[in-house]
């Protein structure tokens, strides 16, 4: 039952994404991810009840399918966070391992169908073994590879939405890192327990949790204006120190000054940080300079992030606020939301970063 219910989602989420207006790449890709998860675990489904044999023709095709497993996530993720290959091509690479077990795979292909049944059931010979043997290890590796470098995308992203974004509330993250986390929960199974059973029935449950979890996630099966993650742009290489990364920018250190005295002097004249979706490119529009020269000269002039740098200004602009006492009559997040924050979590958050206190506990002091 179990496994019919996994199928039975893979496949509600691949035709959400059919459907869906306006498609990108990664949409794309997380329908050929369900799809090859429905047909991982009908390939299953059929030799749990013993069936496998009367299709004779679909044996040793499911073989190589783990190897898609964390392929498929990485394309996913690197194209919502903007941080996939520069050049299409360079995609295809990534399919090699697979496309080297199918091409091994042919001469079984090509067998009649009784010797196929033969090789299954007997668990073929020496070679046979050997292939098998290579395939697991290239599993297991791929598996941990993918996962883990699925996760370094995810701690650049959130570092690279903090240098554009003052407000990163709506940027949720939790999508991607349920993916990443589930997937990597499952090859633990993998590696540690080498059940066939108990892993296939961890992917239906994760293929489950993906169609529940995604439909909370609106703008996962729907168009909308602000795609959550996928207006970040990140650097070509995050490695990179701020200093490394910004001393070819053409950007001299005078000039930087100056453009520093200019952005402090506009957020205070202008307080455009009231402005709760101020982002990178809209302050590097006020001031007529380009969005990366900006960046630098926050990151180092100010020593902050973009993210820090305007939260600073509001917390001060509600500091001030409270002092007055034509204010006194307004709540708290009355204040916080005039200063230009948008939302009550990320104001105590910030708040107590900055002063240590909770703006409650800084009020009645």
């Amino acid at each position: 039952m179990l496994f019919i219910a996994g199928i039975s989602i893979a496949f509600f989420i691949s035709a959400l994404l059919l459907v869906k207006r306006n498609k990108s790449k990664s949409d794309y890709f997380l329908l050929v991810w369900m799809l090859l998860n429905a047909a991982h675990l009908g390939f299953h489904y059929l030799n749990f009840t013993d069936n496998m044999y009367a299709y004779p023709h679909l044996l040793g095709i499911q073989l190589p399918f783990p190897l898609f497993q964390g392929v498929l996530l990485y394309f996913y993720v690197a194209s919502v966070t903007n941080q996939g290959p520069k050049k299409n091509w360079h995609y295809w690479l990534h399919l090699i391992p697979a496309g080297l077990a199918y091409l091994y795979l042919i001469r079984f292909f090509v067998l009649p169908a009784s010797e196929k049944i033969e090789v299954f059931k007997m668990q073929g010979g020496e070679e046979h073994a050997l292939f098998m043997m290579v395939l697991q290890l290239a599993v297991f590796v791929s598996g941990i590879i993918y996962v883990l470098w699925c996760s370094k995308l995810l701690l650049n992203h959130k570092k690279n939405i903090r240098k554009q974004f003052s407000d990163i509330e709506e940027i949720n993250l939790s999508w991607l890192q349920f993916l990443v986390l589930g997937l990597g929960i499952v090859w633990c199974l993998v590696i540690i327990t080498q059940n066939d059973t108990l892993i296939y029935q961890a992917v239906a449950v994760f293929v489950i949790l993906i169609g529940f979890f995604g439909v909370q996630q609106k703008n996962i099966f729907n168009e909308t204006k602000r795609q959550f993650e996928s207006q970040v742009k990140v650097e070509a290489n995050t490695e990179k120190t701020e200093k490394d990364k910004y001393q070819n920018s053409g950007l001299s250190d005078s000039l930087a000054n100056d453009q520093y005295e200019k952005l402090t002097s506009l957020m205070q004249e202008e307080e455009l940080y009231k402005n709760a979706a101020l982002s990178l490119g809209d302050l590097a529009s006020a001031m007529d300079l380009h969005p990366n020269y900006l960046s630098q000269v926050i990151n180092e002039k100010g020593g902050k992030s973009f993210y820090d740098f305007v939260n600073q200004y509001r917390v001060e602009a509600f500091k001030k606020l409270l002092e007055e006492k034509a204010h006194e009559k307004y709540t708290l997040m009355t204040l916080a939301f005039d200063c230009g924050f948008n939302s009550k979590s990320t104001f105590n958050r910030y708040f107590k970063k900055m002063t240590g206190q909770t703006p409650t506990q800084y009020a009645n002091q």
